[in-house]
């Protein structure tokens, strides 16, 4: 194994996860999941208010992380790894309700409306749950595993910063590094 830093961009033949698979800390924890739940529905909800209000949503991925790494930190060490069910699971929760959301005005407008119960709907948002996992497993391998490395990624281009932004983004790092400690250190 080569001594250079931890890159998610390395080429193929030097790229090495961040947590080796000889390592054995949390993931899968009851609070790791319930707390992914509470937010996938509280975070569900707000989708669905705001979409039906303002006929658009935001993806909650990332308040979700940020939330769960403060929320995780205060109960306790929490790992990188744990935040990420919890992230998943909330994110989860929250995109099932945007795509239930888009749906049910399509079907009332086709005539569909006068019979949605909580016993029709349910049943619907579990098979598209369902489906949404059978369709992702078979192409995991493909989108995720064989294309590392070969996606681009979008980069701004430089722009002189003035001191007080550099002044502001050096204590957003300071403020940070001591988040990121709970989260697990760099492999070297």
């Amino acid at each position: 194994m080569s001594e250079r830093p931890w890159s998610s961009t390395a080429p193929p033949g030097e790229f090495r996860t961040y947590i080796s698979a000889e390592e054995n800390i949390k993931e899968f924890t009851l609070r790791a999941v319930i707390l992914g739940a509470l937010f996938g529905l509280l975070f569900g909800a707000v989708t669905v208010y705001v979409g039906l209000r303002a006929g658009l949503t935001v993806s909650a991925s990332i308040p979700i992380s940020v939330l769960s790494i403060s929320i995780l930190r205060a109960f306790g060490r929490s790992t990188i790894l744990e935040n990420n069910i919890v992230q998943t699971t909330g994110s989860a929760g929250e995109s099932l309700a945007a795509g239930v959301m888009f749906t049910l005005p399509a079907l009332i407008f086709l005539g569909f409306g006068s019979d949605f119960t909580f016993w029709r709907i349910f049943p619907l948002a579990l098979l598209g749950g369902w489906l949404g996992v059978l369709f992702m497993v078979p192409i995991r391998r493909q989108l995720i595993v064989k294309e590392h490395g070969n996606l681009v990624f979008l980069k701004a281009p430089p722009v002189p910063m003035s001191s007080s932004l550099v002044n502001a983004a050096a204590r957003l790092q300071a403020a940070c590094s001591g988040a990121s400690a709970s989260v697990g250190s760099t492999p070297s």
